[in-house]
């Protein structure tokens, strides 16, 4: 029997693949859970427009991360923190701080895109790395400013 998977199975297949299974296993288990569908011609044809979607999806959101690495990269936002002695800053600036500025100035970036590996916890400029697309790495400075 062939089928298409319309869900991620482990050890057995990935959206979208074809493959030949046991009858049985195919009808009562891949079938009847919705990990899959029979491969008739219809299914084939659906699931063609599907994938012809999604890559153009893909393309349109890696337009748009484009146009926003062009808009990050311009950037330079500046957090005011508190300071202790000799200039030591308490804490940190956060990638949610980061997420929430940029919000503020019109881009919507998800917390987890951004790269935290360096803290930002001294004055000054620094740079930090979001991961906004697999192929778009925008670079956004930050500068940490003495509170008055």
């Amino acid at each position: 029997m062939n089928v298409i998977f319309i869900k991620d199975l482990k050890g057995q297949g990935k959206k979208g693949e074809l493959k030949t299974v046991k009858d049985g296993y195919g009808a009562n288990f891949l079938i009847k859970n919705g990990y899959a569908v029979a491969a008739t011609d219809g299914n084939r044809k659906h699931q063609e427009t599907l994938k012809l979607k999604k890559e153009l999806e893909d393309q349109e959101k890696l337009k748009a991360c484009e146009a926003a690495k062009k808009e990050i990269e311009k950037m330079n936002l500046i957090f005011k923190v508190k300071t202790g002695e000799k200039d030591k800053v308490f804490g940190t600036v956060s990638s949610k701080q980061i997420a929430t500025e940029l919000k503020k100035k019109g881009i919507e970036v998800d917390k987890k895109c951004i790269n935290t590996d360096m803290f930002v916890s001294s004055l000054g400029t620094h740079e930090i790395k979001l991961e906004l697309h697999k192929k778009v790495i925008a670079t956004l400075k930050i500068t940490l400013k003495k509170e008055s």
